[in-house]
């Protein structure tokens, strides 16, 4: 492993989260997000059905629009998902500059923070990572562990 990266769990309860893109990895992501509470704005030229849905039923804000410099002032976490790698790297740049973790979906080196596969129950929360590598990996593993604890139904997920 390149560089090893410590699992840890946080509270996101209202936190924001600002996601850069809205398309179907912004909305695994974003529904999985939701799940811990996080306060998530988008921004993006169009945004995917399930992000639309989610954004008439007030769950998320959305800016119909293409990222701009400062749209991460405030954020706690911030997800670049677009389709843009240059735009990715911008706002990876302006994380940086500003202190802010940032996971870049289409470029593992530029990430803070993996995306994990994430199983709930409620007893316990797991989260899987191949650190970027495989998520095809993850994916396998998580499946195998909802069916340990019998949660194939109601687990939500991300994918690295």
């Amino acid at each position: 492993m390149e560089k090893p990266y410590f699992p840890m769990f946080i509270d996101l309860t209202g936190k924001l989260v600002f996601v850069a893109g809205g398309g179907t990895v912004a909305l695994r992501r974003v529904r999985t997000l939701l799940r811990f509470g996080a306060q998530i704005r988008v921004a993006a030229p169009g945004l995917c059905e399930g992000l639309l849905c989610l954004e008439e039923e007030g769950r998320i804000s959305a800016e119909h629009r293409q990222y701009r410099s400062g749209d991460i002032c405030g954020a706690f976490l911030v997800l670049a998902a677009t389709d843009d790698r240059e735009i990715n790297r911008r706002i990876w740049e302006e994380c940086r500059t500003a202190g802010v973790p940032v996971n870049v979906a289409d470029n593992r080196a530029l990430c803070d923070f993996y995306f994990p596969s994430v199983v709930m129950t409620d007893e316990a929360v797991i989260g899987i990572s191949s650190g970027g590598k495989d998520p095809s990996v993850t994916k396998a593993l998580r499946k195998d562990i909802e069916k340990a604890c019998g949660t194939e139904k109601d687990s939500v997920y991300g994918i690295e």
